[in-house]
């Protein structure tokens, strides 16, 4: 076990779920040292989940937008924590401990916790306007601005963030067409079982889908574009919202000792791999899942918050415990409640209790080749949700959450 040291001064580089979380919680635990917050919007920080949700179709006032900031001005004075926003990281020096920013300050570290995130996958189609990305509270205001005028959208992703896009299009009144290469994308969220459900949820609703089918080209501008499909097929458009992943902030970590590779990788307590006294977490982070056996980088809010928590313990109280990862995510799929915990392993099994066309509600089941237990999928099934994630955290065997949640259906 490290030895706890309250006055180092601790620079968090990314004002996002995970940076702020940590600054919290270094002052609940107890840290007495200096915190530097530096973030490269000017925005104080806010929660991400809704900028596809909630906010699409909200009405963009200041206490809609209020509602989704993470911490107010007052409440970082009152933790002293020192916010520098507006100028983005450009580089760092592990051997003198000094982050560059992008406006020629240099700021000095103790401890350093990256914490920057990723950014969207650039879109390879970028005619002079209409084409835009989620990622950022800009970002979700100029969709929100498109989607008030009720006319044709095209989203190119038919992931959680492209579907839920989806969803706020239809409620704005938008015709909507969701493009996607990969003939069952949601497949690749919540297996190959309910997928199909999910994606005749959103032609239920509207929604037209061209799965298995790639984009070559997006030309015009906003409010008269043309969607080429590599079949030939030509979409009309006033907006499309282009969502094909994200990649990792780490261009300003270029030759600063780190091992970047998808991500900061890090050990097991998530100490970056190339540098004393620095720490990543949240999306930018790439670390030994102790179940998985493999390096991952998952862009989930809880994962964020998770590894946060754990960073801030392992600064303020000197703790050595490895992370360990909850693996959980939901979507909001029009009134649709879609929960995963863990994963699911291609060599395993799954097995599907309930049924979403009859009870209106599933629970799927993952297992790994060797029987045991690895995750879970529900759709509107709280409760099954629950049981399993105890259940799970309990090791217990797929069979036997199976099992006990056949006795709940």
């Amino acid at each position: 076990m490290a030895d706890a040291t309250p006055d180092q001064h601790v620079v968090i580089v990314g004002a996002s779920l995970a940076g702020t979380r940590t600054a919290q919680g270094l002052r609940a635990l107890g840290h007495t040292g200096p915190i530097t917050l530096i973030g490269a919007e000017t925005e104080l920080p806010y929660d991400r989940p809704p900028l596809s949700k909630t906010l699409l179709s909200s009405d963009w006032s200041a206490s809609a937008v209020d509602e989704v900031r993470l911490i107010s001005t007052a409440e970082l004075d009152q933790l002293a924590v020192e916010l520098r926003l507006g100028t983005a990281a450009a580089g760092l020096d592990t051997a003198a401990k000094l982050v560059r920013l992008a406006d020629g300050a240099e700021v000095g570290y103790d401890v350093l916790v990256i914490a920057t995130g990723a950014v969207a996958r650039p879109s390879p189609w970028n005619p002079a306007s209409g084409v835009l990305q989620l990622r950022t509270l800009a970002d979700a205001r100029a969709i929100a601005e498109r989607l008030a005028l009720k006319e044709p959208v095209v989203v190119v992703g038919g992931g959680f963030i492209g579907t839920e896009i989806a969803a706020a299009a239809v409620a704005a009144g938008c015709p909507v067409v969701v493009v996607d290469p990969v003939p069952e994308p949601m497949a690749r969220l919540v297996g190959p079982e309910i997928a199909g459900s999910l994606v005749g949820l959103h032609r239920d609703n509207g929604v037209t889908t061209r799965f298995g089918v790639g984009v070559i080209g997006i030309t015009g501008v906003a409010g008269a574009l043309t969607v080429e499909l590599d079949t030939g097929e030509r979409l009309p458009a006033s907006t499309a919202v282009v969502g094909i992943g994200s990649i990792p902030a780490t261009d300003w970590l270029t030759g600063s000792g780190l091992t970047l590779d998808n991500g900061v990788v890090t050990d097991g307590f998530l100490r970056a791999v190339g540098a004393a006294d620095v720490y990543a977490i949240g999306d930018v982070a790439r670390w030994p899942h102790p179940g998985r056996g493999q390096q991952v980088r998952a862009e989930h809010w809880t994962n964020a918050s998770d590894q946060a928590r754990h960073v801030a313990t392992a600064i303020a109280r000197g703790t050595e415990a490895a992370y360990e990862s909850t693996d959980y995510v939901w979507s909001d799929q029009y009134d649709w409640k879609v929960n995963a915990v863990g994963w699911r392993d291609p060599r395993g099994s799954s097995t599907v209790i309930g049924d979403l066309a009859e009870g209106g509600r599933v629970a799927v089941v993952h297992a790994d080749a060797g029987g045991a237990a690895c995750g879970v999928v529900t759709v509107n099934w709280v409760r099954a949700l629950n049981q399993a994630r105890r259940r799970l955290m309990a090791g217990e065997p797929g069979a036997t959450i199976v099992e006990a949640l056949r006795q709940l259906s």
